[in-house]
């Protein structure tokens, strides 16, 4: 990303990816997982939370009813739309805005908490989202991120993936935040007490790994792109190299899909 033009073009397709599909009806997959990664937080009430990337807000609406006041933030509109309804329609006060993980829209030092599952790490510049994480969260306060890890599950998915549509040129890899040593490296200036532990995401859907490709291909943005990008023969070879995948790390033995992928949890102190 030599340009600003080239940085322009890669936030849009960015931006287009995690617009595309429903990634609600994947969150809500792992709901479960992350109302346990906000309870290990063990929030106050009256707690300042900011969920960055926070998607249809699987970590805000947690959050939110152990008494936190909660603002998420993320890139696509739909999504923050999506969040905005559901704490309409559940009565669940949280404050959703448009926003980018490389530029907060809030001031120095406004959040005591700083939570993100799954969603900063895809922002292109990790630098910047360290800076704009440590400059919101206020001295002292707390980081919390779920990485997906190289190894796990959803990172050979993503390698499956990039082996038939290569991912952004002048990015580096999202998961590269799920790594201990990278993790470690990024924060280490503006924060401190890293603590980074292994947990895992459990998907567990009623089909079968097959019908569990086809619905990431509907709903999963990253998916869907990766497919549309093909034609009719690297479609095919993408789909049997995922339900493959699938197949292979499945637990369940009853025509179901039961799946568990480990991440990165980081929890720091800023400094």
């Amino acid at each position: 990303m030599n340009t600003t033009t080239e940085l322009e073009t890669l936030k849009a397709k960015l931006k287009a990816t995690w617009s595309a599909g429903d990634f609600d009806k994947i969150a809500q997959v792992y709901a479960p997982d992350a109302a346990a990664f906000i309870a290990r937080l063990t929030l106050k009430p009256g707690t300042r939370v900011l969920d960055v990337a926070c998607g249809s807000g699987n970590l805000s609406f947690p959050a939110a009813q152990a008494g936190a006041i909660v603002t998420g933030v993320d890139i696509a509109p739909y999504l923050i739309a999506t969040a905005r309804a559901r704490a309409l329609e559940t009565g669940v006060k949280i404050q959703f805005d448009e926003g980018d993980a490389e530029e907060l829209p809030y001031a120095d030092a406004s959040f005591d908490v700083v939570v993100s599952m799954f969603g900063a790490m895809f922002a292109p510049r990790p630098a910047l989202v360290v800076s704009e994480l440590a400059r919101i969260c206020r001295p002292g306060g707390q980081l919390a991120m779920a990485n997906w890890t190289p190894t796990g599950f959803v990172g050979q998915m993503f390698k499956r993936t990039a082996a038939h549509v290569p991912p952004p040129s002048g990015m580096p890899s999202p998961v590269l935040w799920g790594d201990q040593t990278t993790a470690t490296e990024r924060l280490q200036q503006e924060f401190t007490a890293l603590h980074l532990t292994s947990h895992n995401i459990t998907f567990s859907l009623q089909m079968s790994p097959p019908e569990v490709v086809e619905y990431f291909r509907l709903w999963y943005g990253p998916t869907q792109r990766a497919f549309a990008a093909l034609d009719a023969a690297g479609q095919a070879a993408l789909r049997h190299d995922l339900e493959q995948l699938w197949t292979e790390h499945n637990q369940a033995t009853d025509g179901t899909t039961l799946v568990k992928s480990e991440y990165l949890e980081v929890s720091a102190k800023r400094k």
